[in-house]
């Protein structure tokens, strides 16, 4: 079999311009597709159709209900709380002003640095949209492979157009240095008894902190989504165009189920992997389950197999992880060991990885973002023909390693 997947192999020029094509008309030609959207959903229903021309016997469209609001109207709240606790700090009201603090300190933890639905029933419910495809093998399933990609689009980021991730980052780090230090003037003060003249002043030169907090109300433009072309669209094409060149091919497993599981709304918190774990679970335990998640395949000299993922507190399995690295030595095409950073959010892998699924996350970008991520120049005029090919090489030659019982 290996013969007709270096077949495969060697079109992935051609795969990487399908897959380019495909994007650029989705992006094109449908609605935008912010978490819970209608054009989520319908950007779903093509692919699911799209799969089920490609060999898919099964190809379903599921929904789920999601309150997408959360992922990052918990920054509201949140610095609500700082300023909040600012002014209980001069009237010496400390006892409330460490409350007020630790609060916002622990939401941000919770509902970002872990993606915990703390706040979610506070803001309006939508139905988001996941897809699960499989192409059957010929005989007896022993083993069963996913790709998986997120099809929803993220909202503006509009300071990655100024500096990129370090930017974004940097003004996350200096608001947050703002919070912690009233925390520690404020148990200070309780600590003594009160406000002394110099935690007061100390306290009044913290306001250079402000500007940072205010900008945190505006960190993402909530009336623009961009196109997504790259985060994710390039993920969720991985998967669909190795099923088109297996049915160009001819290619049937006997023994290796191949499936694709498009997951909604990861820009809102991993919501629709963590839905889809929920409805699957115990589905797919019969024989070995990998799966492969994909997330913003661009460049290919950062293509990244990550054995960390989600700020980088949760684990990639091993064996899944290290099958993507073997495939592409064997090509001879650059991939490194590497991890999600903390501020780095998560891929879909994380919550696959929760659940109990056997999964890594594959991503194509620098981790110290770049200014195409999460505004409008994530479009389909820049995207890397190469980095997609590179990607593809590696996943086909990992369906192949798998198929012949690698790492199970």
């Amino acid at each position: 079999m290996s013969e007709k997947f270096d077949a495969i192999i060697a079109k992935k020029d051609e795969a990487a311009q399908f897959m380019l094509d495909e994007i650029t008309h989705i992006c094109k030609d449908m609605p935008k597709r912010d978490p819970g959207s209608d054009g989520e959903r319908i950007a779903c229903e093509y692919m699911a159709e799209q799969m089920k021309e490609f060999g898919c016997e099964r190809a379903d469209v599921e929904s789920f209900k999601e309150n997408p609001g959360s992922f990052y109207g918990w920054i509201h709240i949140s610095f609500t709380l700082a300023f909040l606790a600012v002014i209980c700090f001069f009237q010496n009201i400390q006892i409330l002003t460490i409350i007020f603090l630790v609060g916002a300190l622990l939401l941000a933890l919770l509902q970002f640095g872990m993606y915990k639905k703390v706040v979610d029933f506070m803001f309006p419910e939508k139905t988001g949209t996941n897809v699960t495809a499989i192409k059957s093998c010929t005989g007896e399933v022993k083993r069963r492979i996913f790709f998986n990609g997120h099809p929803d689009a993220a909202w503006e980021w509009p300071a990655n157009y100024l500096g990129g991730g370090v930017l974004f980052e940097g003004l996350i780090i200096v608001s947050a240095a703002g919070v912690v230090g009233y925390l520690v003037l404020a148990i200070i003060a309780l600590v003594n008894g009160g406000l002394t003249d110099q935690l007061g002043l100390i306290g009044k030169w913290f306001f250079l902190f402000f500007p940072f907090w205010i900008y945190m109300f505006f960190m993402w433009n909530r009336n623009r989504v961009v196109d997504g072309a790259n985060d994710n669209l390039s993920g969720c094409y991985m998967g669909i165009a190795i099923l088109k060149y297996m049915k160009e091919q001819g290619i049937e497993l006997e023994n290796t189920e191949v499936g694709v599981i498009l997951s909604g709304s990861e820009e809102a918190g991993l919501r629709g992997a963590k839905a889809w774990c929920e409805a699957h679970k115990g589905e797919f335990d019969d024989v070995p389950t990998f799966i492969y998640s994909y997330d913003t395949i661009h460049d290919p000299k950062y293509l990244l197999t990550n054995y960390r993922d989600l700020n980088a507190t949760v684990k990639a399995d091993k064996d899944v992880s290290d099958l993507f690295m073997e495939a592409a030595a064997e090509l001879d095409i650059k991939c490194s060991k590497g991890m999600v950073p903390p501020l780095g959010g998560a891929t879909d892998n994380a919550a696959f990885a929760q659940a109990g699924f056997r999964s890594t996350g594959i991503t194509g970008l620098n981790h110290k973002l770049e200014n195409y991520y999460h505004t409008r120049r994530d479009s389909y005029d820049n995207m890397d023909l190469k980095g997609l090919g590179d990607c593809f090489a590696v996943s086909v030659r990992v369906l192949d390693k798998f198929d012949q019982g690698a790492k199970q």
